[in-house]
C-alpha cells in the first residue's frame, strides 16, 4: 500500500498554487494615520466632543505629529470661537507640512478673523506662490485689501479670482468696492454680470433692485425685487424695499401690509420701524409715528436718519424743544448736511432764540448749495427781524437756485413754497413772479422742495413755521451699502473663505428706504 501511495504522488505532482506561501494579513495603517477616518467621520457629523476625544488619543500615540488630527482640532477651535488657539494649531500644521498651501490659507484666515489683515495678506501671498491657480487665495487677498483700504489692489485680486473661477461671492465683493468708491454705475454693471451668471441668487437680485431704487429707476427696481421675491417669497430685504417704493408713492396702507410681513421675520430692524413711523406720519397719525420712531431710535441710537425724522415729526406737532433735541443729535452724527441746520434754525426761531437761529441758517447756506428752501427760510427770518437788505440778498440767491433747478430738471415746486416766495417777493418789492409762473400741484414727484411757513397776511410776520412738518415732504432715506445687512442670506463658503467685510461707510446697497411724505 505504501508503494502504491508513493506511485500516486509521483504521477500527480503538487499544483503550483499549493506550493505558494499563504498571503499575509493586510498591512496595518501607519500609526500616524490610522484614526484619520474616524476623526473625519465625527467632524462631518458635527460630533465635536467625540472628535476631540479621538484626536486626543491620536496625538498621544503619535507624540503630536499627526498633521490631520491637529488640522481638524484647529477647525473645531475656530468654530468654537478660539481663534488664537486655532491660529497656533494651523501654524503647527504649516511647520509639519511647509509645502501645503491649504495650511497657509487656514493660517491666513485665522489672522484675518483676528483683525490682522496685513499679516494675513503676507501669508496669502506665500500661499499663492505654492498654488497660483487657487481662486480662493485671490478672493481672500481682495477682501483683506478692502480692509486695508487698498481698493485698487483689491479690485485686481478679485478680477483674478473671477478669471480663475466665477463665484457669486466674488461679484458681491467687487460690487461693494465700487459702492465704497461711490460709483453706482460700475456697481450696477458688476451686479448685472453677477445676475447673468447666477440668475436665481436672491441676494444679487435684491441688491441690484435696491441700487436701481437708490437711483430712482423704479421700473427696473421693481422688476429685480419682484424676481427676488419669486425665488424667495420670504426675503425680508426685498419685501421691505418693495414696501418703501409703495410708501414713496403714497400707498401707505399697502406699505404697512408689507411691513407686517417683515416684522415677523426681523422684529428688531431699525429701518423697519423707521419706515413704519414715516407711514404713520404720512397718514397724519403723529403719536403713532413718534412711538415707532422712538423704537427705531432705541434699536439704532446712532442713526442720524431716525433722529432727523423724529425732529421732523416733533416740528410738525409744534414740540420745538423736543425737535431741537433730536435735530442737534442728528447734526452731531451728520455735521455736513445743510438741511439739518435749516430745521434746527426753524426750531430755534420758534423757541425765540433768534441769534442762534441765524447762526444755524448761516451754516445751512454754507453747506447746502442747491436747496432754495434754505435761502427762503433765512430770508423770511431776516425780513421778520427788519433786515430787508439781507432778506433781499437771500431771496435773490434763492432765485438763482430755482433757475438752476428749472434748467437742469423738470422739478415741480411745492405750492406752499411758491406762495411764500411770492408774498415775500411782494413784501420786498421785487415783483411777485420773477421766477414763478403759477403754483403747481405736485402729486407724486420724486423730490419735492417745500416751504416751512405760511404768511397769513403782510401785516403779520412772514413764516410762522406752524406747518414745518408738512413742509419737509421727504423724510431721510434709510440707505446702507454692504452689507450684507444683518439677516441677509449668506452664501455657503469653504472653511478657508474669510467673512465678508461689513461696509465701513454708509454706502452698502440701499437696503431700506423711508418714504417721501407728501402733505396736501
Amino acid at each position: 500500500m505504501a508503494e502504491q501511495r508513493l506511485e500516486m504522488r509521483t504521477q500527480f505532482p503538487a499544483s503550483a498554487e499549493s506550493l505558494k506561501p499563504r498571503l499575509k494579513k493586510a498591512p496595518e495603517f501607519p500609526i500616524l494615520e490610522k484614526q484619520n477616518w474616524l476623526i473625519h467621520l465625527h467632524y462631518i457629523r458635527k460630533d465635536y466632543e467625540a472628535c476631540k476625544d479621538v484626536i486626543r488619543e491620536q496625538l498621544q500615540e503619535t507624540q503630536g505629529l499627526c498633521e490631520y488630527a491637529i488640522y481638524v482640532q484647529a477647525l473645531i477651535c475656530r468654530l468654537e470661537g478660539n481663534i488664537q488657539e486655532s491660529l497656533e494649531l494651523f501654524q503647527t500644521c504649516a511647520v509639519l507640512s511647509p509645502q501645503s498651501a491649504d495650511n497657509l490659507k487656514q493660517v491666513a484666515r485665522s489672522l484675518f478673523l483676528l483683525g490682522k489683515h496685513k499679516a494675513a495678506t503676507e501669508v496669502y501671498n506665500e500661499a499663492a506662490k505654492l498654488n497660483q491657480k487657487d481662486w480662493e487665495i485671490c478672493h481672500n487677498l481682495g477682501v483683506c485689501y478692502i480692509y486695508l483700504k487698498q481698493l485698487d489692489k483689491a479690485q485686481d485680486q478679485l478680477h483674478n479670482a473671477l478669471h480663475l473661477n466665477r463665484h457669486d461671492l466674488t461679484y458681491i465683493m467687487l460690487g461693494k468696492i465700487h459702492l465704497l468708491e461711490g460709483d453706482l454705475d460700475k456697481a450696477i454693471e458688476i451686479y448685472k454680470k453677477a445676475v447673468e451668471f447666477s440668475p436665481e441668487n436672491t441676494e444679487l437680485l435684491t441688491t441690484l433692485g435696491l441700487l436701481y431704487l437708490q437711483l430712482g429707476i423704479y421700473q427696473k427696481a421693481f422688476e429685480h425685487l419682484g424676481n427676488a421675491l419669486t425665488y424667495d417669497p420670504t426675503n425680508y430685504k426685498a419685501i421691505l424695499a418693495a414696501g418703501s417704493m409703495m410708501q414713496t408713492h403714497g400707498d401707505f396702507d399697502v406699505a404697512l401690509t408689507k411691513y407686517r410681513i417683515v416684522a415677523c421675520a426681523v422684529p428688531e430692524s431699525p429701518p423697519l420701524w423707521n419706515n413704519i413711523g414715516m407711514c404713520f406720519f404720512g397718514k397724519k397719525k403723529y403719536v403713532a409715528a413718534i412711538s415707532c420712531l422712538k423704537r427705531a431710535n432705541y434699536l439704532a441710537p446712532f442713526d442720524w436718519k431716525i433722529l432727523y425724522n423724529l425732529g421732523l415729526v416733533h416740528l410738525t406737532m409744534q414740540q420745538y424743544a423736543s425737535a431741537f433735541h433730536f435735530l442737534s443729535a442728528a447734526i452731531n452724527f451728520q455735521p455736513k448736511m445743510g438741511e439739518l441746520y435749516m430745521l434746527l434754525a426753524v426750531a430755534l426761531t420758534n423757541l425765540e432764540d433768534t441769534e442762534n437761529a441765524r447762526r444755524a441758517y448761516t451754516e445751512a447756506v454754507r453747506l447746502d448749495k442747491c436747496n432754495p428752501l434754505v435761502n427762503l427760510n433765512y430770508a423770511v427770518l431776516l425780513y421778520n427781524q427788519g433786515e430787508e437788505r439781507g432778506a433781499l440778498a437771500q431771496y435773490q440767491e434763492m432765485e438763482k437756485k430755482v433757475n438752476l433747478l428749472k434748467d437742469s430738471s423738470s422739478l415741480e415746486f411745492d405750492p406752499e413754497m411758491v406762495e411764500t416766495a411770492q408774498k415775500l417777493g411782494a413784501a420786498l418789492q421785487v415783483g411777485e413772479a420773477l421766477v414763478w409762473t403759477k403754483p403747481v400741484k405736485d402729486p407724486k414727484s420724486k423730490q419735492r422742495t417745500t416751504s416751512t411757513s405760511k404768511a397769513a397776511s403782510f401785516q403779520q410776520p412772514l413764516g410762522s413755521n406752524q406747518a414745518l412738518g408738512q413742509a419737509m415732504s421727504s423724510a431721510a432715506a434709510y440707505r446702507k451699502l454692504p452689507s450684507g445687512v444683518g439677516g441677509t442670506s449668506q452664501l455657503t463658503k469653504p472653511p478657508s473663505l474669510p467673512l465678508e467685510p461689513e461696509p465701513t461707510v454708509e454706502a452698502q446697497p440701499l437696503t431700506e428706504a423711508s418714504a417721501q411724505i407728501r402733505e396736501k
